[in-house]
């Protein structure tokens, strides 16, 4: 029997409370630049009564990384929060006016070969209905339902010969999505699931280092 997640107040709270009690572990650092990506939670949409989360594909004409999927995300502004800049980038990005206390909570930092943490900010959207995403940064946006990642075929895990590290894949209806981002859905995934699993050693396609 499949696993299920119904977009409703009782799972919220459930995953709420996992997320409170998820011992984050933060980077300390100052070499890295600090960024924010927002996991947000919506109605799947498709008359599931699932949750799923939003998951992009970046405009190819981006410079950095175009093309490839990704959550909302970017850049912390000096003085802001994690939490406030996942907000930003996911209004800028998908015209989606999160309230703060939607924030469920903030899970791993995922240092990137490109110079970055990246904090993953888990929120709770109850309606989605103004998604309308920024055709400078999206090229496209999907709504991938948490009871597909929940299956085990969904992740994989590859060697390569330039690390030591182990290379995640997440299969998301044919499409096959890479670290970072395929290793912040895995966290998610594992919270939801009521583990706690680490991913600071999962390794990142060699086109992505850079």
């Amino acid at each position: 029997m499949s696993a299920s997640f119904p977009f409703t107040p009782a799972f919220r709270a459930e995953l709420a409370a996992r997320c409170a009690a998820f011992p984050r572990l933060a980077y300390e650092g100052e070499a890295l630049k600090r960024a924010a990506v927002a996991i947000t939670l919506v109605d799947a949409g498709d008359g599931s009564g699932e949750t799923a989360f939003l998951l992009t594909r970046r405009a190819s004409t981006l410079r950095a990384h175009g093309g490839q999927w990704a959550l909302p995300g970017g850049r912390c502004d000096p003085g802001e929060s994690l939490q406030e800049a996942a907000l930003r980038e996911l209004h800028e990005e998908l015209g989606l006016a999160a309230a703060p206390s939607g924030v469920l909570g903030v899970l791993d930092d995922y240092e990137t070969r490109s110079g970055y943490a990246i904090a993953p900010v888990v929120a709770w959207v109850e309606e989605a209905a103004a998604l309308a995403p920024n055709p400078a940064e999206v090229a496209s946006v999907h709504r991938i339902r948490l009871d597909r990642i929940a299956a085990e075929s969904a992740v994989w895990f590859d060697t390569i010969p330039e690390s030591e590290r182990p290379l995640i894949s997440l299969d998301i209806g044919g499409q096959h999505i890479h670290a970072p981002t395929a290793a912040l859905v895995y966290q998610l995934r594992e919270v939801v699931a009521g583990r706690i699993t680490r991913v600071a050693d999962l390794e990142q396609p060699v086109f992505a280092w850079r």
